[in-house]
């Protein structure tokens, strides 16, 4: 189950959990979260998927939404428990093991770190994770890339990417996708692309 690309890339977070806590807790991303948030009901039940420090959890948790957090990185598990005030659960993406408890799912910059057969499989338990007609967001590096760069594993997603894993998962369509520069300073030549997705009826 834990690879050595996954390994390697939970070991680098868990060596600059500090740093990386310091450089994105305090950014501001309330666009995308609104975005997502306005495809949800008021307490909404919210899984953030790889929640990294916590910034995210935080702020659904402040919108009056239940917020489930996990993550794969024990220190982030801890730094998040300690920066949203809610117990972070340390899990692997591929152990979710949860049929129809979530109105969203939010995967920012975390399911990125996952090969292309890994990826296939994470979107189908993340399909059956979420209520009838539920929403995920999704965000990747913008881009044909797969393998390991600055110390961590990555799968960047196009467009053409996106539609065939899609066709070949089947849990999912399209309700929402646009490229957007890295929030981070001095990093705005980096695009990512984002996705809002709607669990299919059929599955």
């Amino acid at each position: 189950m834990n690879n050595q690309h996954t390994t390697q890339t939970l070991n680098y977070y868990n060596q600059n959990a500090a740093q990386f806590s310091n450089s994105t807790q305090s950014l501001d991303f309330a666009s995308v979260q609104d975005k997502f948030l306005s495809f949800l009901q008021p307490q909404a039940h919210i899984l953030d998927f790889g929640c990294g420090p916590g910034r995210d959890t935080k702020y659904f948790l402040s919108h009056g939404c239940s917020t489930d957090a996990i993550d794969g990185s024990e220190e982030f598990c801890r730094i998040a428990s300690e920066y949203a005030g809610v117990p972070v659960k340390q899990m692997l993406f591929q152990e979710l093991n949860v049929s129809e408890e979530y109105d969203g799912i939010w995967a920012c910059s975390s399911i990125l770190h996952s090969t292309y057969d890994e990826l296939k499989d994470i979107l189908k338990k993340l399909a059956r994770a979420l209520k009838k007609e539920g929403i995920l967001y999704a965000s990747f590096k913008y881009g044909d890339f797969e393998g390991m760069r600055n110390g961590r594993y990555f799968i960047d997603m196009t467009e053409d990417k996106l539609q065939r894993i899609l066709q070949e998962t089947d849990v999912f369509q399209i309700k929402e996708k646009w490229i957007s520069s890295d929030v981070r300073p001095g990093r705005d030549d980096e695009k990512w692309m984002n996705m809002i997705l709607v669990k299919k009826n059929c599955i």
